[in-house]
């Protein structure tokens, strides 16, 4: 089995003259970015990095970034990236746990380094003279390539991401060049991507979909196109000038996309496959999307940073909200909630934790020196990956919802993301995420946080929940609406800060809301019933 280093000079000697990464004015084809690529890896065995050795990199998606993820590859050393956003505290911890030999920065992560007490005892390379390193970018460019270039097998570890932690410290997930490879592989077959296509490298790379990205390009001698920080004007340029052909990003960045004034007078044209990842996407954005893009190819990837691939539905809008059947590489089940076995299996229809075979070529082994973590994730074979889901009577999975999601509401188990889905076709509503927030009678109550597209009274959602045939115990009680939801950097909706309170009322519309009820109305449980 081809290892990655291997694979990237496969793609180099087909196509030494195709253009293989794109970021601002630098434009590299592959024969001119494996130059540069064998060089870092020269520069990085100077510093006395070898084969097994963490190389550990704080950047946004740059050309910069993306080099040093492939000349991990030649070296046989193990890329770990980690949000450049991340607080000193973080660094610490997870330079520590992965006993990092060296860390690679820029501007917007150097005083984070700075601070850190474990990255001030290793080398440290600044890259475009951002301050505090002990040598420069430039400088691994400058080196002589080793002198054996490729020092990888297909069984050594290739990446660590560390996953957000949402409690408790972030855990490492290693991965070997084999389930690198697999995943990437398939990532291509799933997605039904061609020789020379190009994507759009916005997702980013401490993140398993920006990987993927990166890497199924590479294997059919495509282009990367660095988006270093999200923004829409950039992204609709970059999509037109560069001719994008396919996009993978979550759901939150498709929904800002066609939000954005740019997109009217943007060719968006070559973009003829569509795939989404990292959350659901509820049936009013997948319809806009339909209409705007008329994509080939609309694709649902369930997966997880553990196991790449879960699920494929190759046909997101056939049946909205279908996370669809097994990947190419890859067994899943649903499980009894509180189940203890893989092998204690839910019936179709009966929601459920979602499972995933850990013999699957794209799972990992464990997580790194995390025994705990790894006692409950991992049960007889099988990765509890903490999601909830159903199969429905067609065999197709559906995700609900994370097990920390569920709101229990006067004894009744309730899962956001039905709720969310309706009421995410109403007109009014540019986003939502429903929640159960702490109630002394019912337990929790179940609370929808609305950001508007236009002006809409709490009743008028309700009357639309009503006519929907919504089960009552599953209609909110309450709606808040908010200026914006709280995000995490790659779009995700964080359902924790919401829980913390960490947003913005905005004053009801449409109806007269109580005084001082400072953009929440309550829907009394006796009159919805």
């Amino acid at each position: 089995m081809l290892d990655l280093g291997r694979s990237f000079v496969a793609s180099v000697e087909r196509s030494p003259d195709a253009l293989a990464i794109v970021d601002n004015d630098c434009r590299l084809t592959y024969a001119a970015w494996f130059e540069r690529v064998r060089n870092i890896a020269g520069g990085l065995a100077g510093l006395g990095i070898g084969h097994g050795d963490h190389v550990f990199a704080i950047m946004q998606n740059r050309w910069e970034m993306a080099s040093l993820h492939w000349a991990c590859q030649f070296l046989g050393a193990i890329m770990t990236p980690l949000n450049w956003r991340a607080k000193v505290e973080d660094i610490d911890y997870c330079l520590d746990n992965s006993e990092a030999k060296a860390v690679v920065f820029q501007d917007v992560s150097a005083e984070a380094v700075a601070q850190s007490t474990v990255a001030r005892q290793l080398p440290r390379v600044a890259v475009q003279s951002a301050p505090g390193g002990t040598l420069s970018f430039d400088d691994l460019l400058a080196a002589r390539p080793t002198k054996q270039l490729l020092n990888a097998s297909w069984d050594d570890w290739s990446l660590m991401l560390y996953t957000s932690g949402t409690t408790g410290r972030p855990k490492g997930v290693p991965r070997r060049h084999q389930h690198e490879r697999a995943a990437a592989v398939a990532h291509v077959a799933q997605n039904l991507y061609r020789r020379g296509e190009c994507t759009l490298g916005v997702m980013p790379l401490y993140h398993t979909m920006g990987v993927r990205s990166l890497l199924a390009m590479a294997l059919i001698d495509g282009c990367f196109v660095c988006i270093r920080k999200f923004d829409v004007p950039a992204v609709l340029a970059a999509i037109e000038t560069e001719r994008v052909t396919n996009l993978y990003l979550v759901p939150t960045l498709y929904h800002d996309i066609i939000e954005h004034p740019n997109l009217a007078r943007t060719d968006i044209s070559s973009v003829r496959k569509l795939g989404f990842a990292g959350a659901s996407m509820n049936d009013g954005l997948l319809k806009r999307l339909e209409a705007v893009f008329k994509p080939d190819l609309f694709v649902n990837h369930y997966g997880s940073s553990e196991v790449y691939t879960c699920t494929i539905e190759p046909d997101a809008v056939r049946k909205p909200g279908s996370a669809g059947k097994s990947g190419l590489n890859q067994r899943i089940r649903v499980i009894h909630l509180g189940a203890t076995s893989g092998d204690d299996v839910a019936s179709p229809g009966e929601e459920g934790q979602i499972v995933a075979d850990l013999r699957g070529d794209e799972a990992f082994e464990g997580y790194w020196k995390r025994p705990d973590a790894n006692a409950k994730a991992l049960r007889d074979g099988w990765f509890l990956t903490g999601d909830m889901g159903y199969f429905d009577a067609d065999g197709d999975l559906f995700v609900t919802g994370r097990v920390d999601d569920m709101i229990i509401s006067g004894g009744e188990n309730i899962s956001p993301a039905d709720i969310e889905s309706l009421l995410s076709l109403h007109p009014a509503v540019d986003e939502v995420a429903v929640v159960g927030l702490s109630d002394e009678r019912w337990g929790q109550r179940v609370t929808a946080f609305i950001k508007r597209k236009s002006d809409v009274a709490a009743e008028a959602l309700d009357r639309h929940c009503r006519a929907s045939g919504l089960p009552d115990y599953k209609r909110p009680r309450e709606y808040v609406f908010v200026e914006a939801l709280p995000k995490s950097l790659v779009g995700k909706i964080l359902r924790r800060e919401i829980l913390a309170g960490k947003y913005t009322r905005v004053p009801e519309v449409g109806a007269a809301a109580s005084p001082g009820s400072g953009g929440a109305r309550t829907i009394d449980k006796r009159e919805a019933s």
